[in-house]
């Protein structure tokens, strides 16, 4: 008998990382992983992805094995978990390395912690270690790991602060820097002073790089200044010191798209073309093409970035899912279809999300039939249905009034959620609908209490069905 993921998860953590990596990136079992060469503690370390799990006894039984691990590596090590944002693994990598090995600090190493702090335990203790630092590593990667994390919290007197101190003491010559400060302008909506940095990098001879340029571009979006944005476009492509890849045109195009300048977002989109098709071939950009020219209404585009995509790459999971949820933009259920069919005969491992496109669609048009028969066939091939496609298919069972049906999808959403899942406002609407229904809002507070166990949804989602709770109560 097959165990469910939340019976797989308690009873090999291992594996049940494995399961999800290799569902995701649409690679078999048999497929080994790159980082898991013989004789490489990280091998040991990678798989094991509950931050339940220390990583120092893992680090400790390498040791007493006699076997050598050195500095490098760890720091190495560390950078990867973070990638991952596997913080507090990378975190105990990182104390280890220090406490357990007696590697001495550089300041690389302390700025590489205070983020890690930041991302674990919050701004408070970041200052605290930050008061602990000896003045010798006290370096401008270290300060600019500190106003990185004032930039995350949107502390604005604290950044400028520290921005004050860097150019005071004659760091303020980073490119980093700036950029950290013009995204915390962009997020606050503070547009003026984001002209200022980049006049002041100019004065110093500081060059924009493309995140530079790329924060200010999205920051006139979301003002619907075409013209800066214009003014920004003709920069990047005129500005020696920078060399371009093909995310740069995917933000620039994306944020074109967003102020309705579609003609422009086009021109930037067959830029980007070009650039893959002639020297940076990605995975990542043609998904992103896919995407792009789908929300620009173009579908001719799409199935024709779709034709080269095949040609030029091997296509994973991934790349199905973009192209079939692109044509979905169209209401072109037999084109998705028909792709799916393709995806099916290239014999992938058997990602759920792959289907749960079509299965989506389906429960939204009534076609409740035809998405029961494409998840009993996706599961009669080893398929594990995702946590999404329960719960469209609670939604498909809502829109025929089959109350009972529904909940029992939703339950079975809740078994297999990933730790501190965060489900969707439509999830929420098939719950509230069904105590509607049952008439009966009571019993519900002890099956929304059911979802703290552990590896359930998370607090900050329980509390918010007990609110949608008391207030059907109130209205009843």
């Amino acid at each position: 008998m097959k165990l469910s993921l939340s019976a797989l998860w308690k009873q090999n953590p291992i594996h049940f990382q494995r399961t999800i990596i290799n569902r995701f990136y649409g690679i078999t079992s048999t497929t080994q992983c790159k980082d898991q060469k013989p004789d490489w503690v990280y091998a040991r370390i990678a798989p094991l992805g509950s931050p339940d799990l220390s990583m120092v006894p893992v680090l400790e039984q390498w040791v007493k094995e006699g076997k050598k691990v050195v500095k490098t590596e760890l720091q190495w090590i560390t950078k990867r978990l973070s990638s991952y944002k596997r913080y507090k693994h990378a975190l105990e990598v990182s104390h280890w390395m220090t406490d357990r090995r007696y590697f001495p600090l550089e300041p690389a190493d302390v700025a590489t912690r205070i983020y890690l702090i930041y991302k674990v335990k919050g701004l408070e203790e970041v200052e605290k270690y930050f008061n602990s630092i000896p003045q010798i590593l006290r370096r401008p990667k270290v300060y600019t790991a500190l106003l990185n994390c004032y930039t995350k919290e949107k502390s604005v007197e604290k950044a400028e602060t520290m921005m004050q101190q860097l150019r005071d003491m004659g760091f303020s010559k980073d490119t980093l820097c700036y950029n950290y400060m013009m995204n915390l302008y962009s997020k606050t909506g503070t547009w003026e002073k984001m002209d200022d940095l980049m006049n002041e990098m100019e004065q110093k001879g500081v060059n924009f790089d493309e995140f530079t340029l790329m924060i200010r571009l999205t920051a006139y979006a979301a003002a619907g200044d075409s013209e800066g944005m214009d003014k920004i476009v003709v920069m990047m492509e005129s500005d020696k010191h920078l060399t371009l890849h093909w995310h740069t045109y995917s933000i620039a195009a994306e944020s074109y798209l967003k102020v309705g300048q579609v003609e422009k977002a086009l021109e930037l989109l067959s830029k980007l073309e070009t650039m893959i098709l002639t020297c940076e071939k990605s995975n990542d950009a043609y998904n992103s093409l896919l995407k792009l020219y789908a929300e620009a209404g173009k579908k001719e585009e799409v199935h024709r970035v779709w034709d080269l995509y095949k040609q030029n790459m091997k296509i994973l999971n991934k790349g199905y899912m973009r192209v079939m949820s692109s044509l979905m933009k169209f209401g072109d259920i037999e084109g998705v279809e028909k792709i799916f069919e393709e995806w099916e005969s290239e014999a992938l491992s058997y990602d759920f999300r792959v289907p749960d496109v079509l299965i989506c669609s389906y429960c939204r048009n009534g076609l409740l039939g035809k998405a029961k028969t494409l998840m009993d066939k996706g599961m009669s091939k080893g398929g594990v249905p995702w946590v999404t496609t329960w719960c469209h298919l609670a939604n498909g069972y809502i829109h025929e009034d089959l109350v009972p049906e529904a909940v029992e999808a939703l339950k079975k959403a809740i078994s297999i959620c990933p730790p501190n899942y965060k489900p969707s406002r439509e999830t929420l609407a098939t719950c509230i609908k069904y105590w509607e229904k049952q008439g009966d809002v009571d019993n519900a507070e002890d099956f929304v209490k059911s979802l703290e166990m552990d590896h359930i949804f998370s607090p900050v989602f329980r509390n918010k069905l007990l609110c949608f709770i008391k207030e059907e109560k109130l209205q009843s």
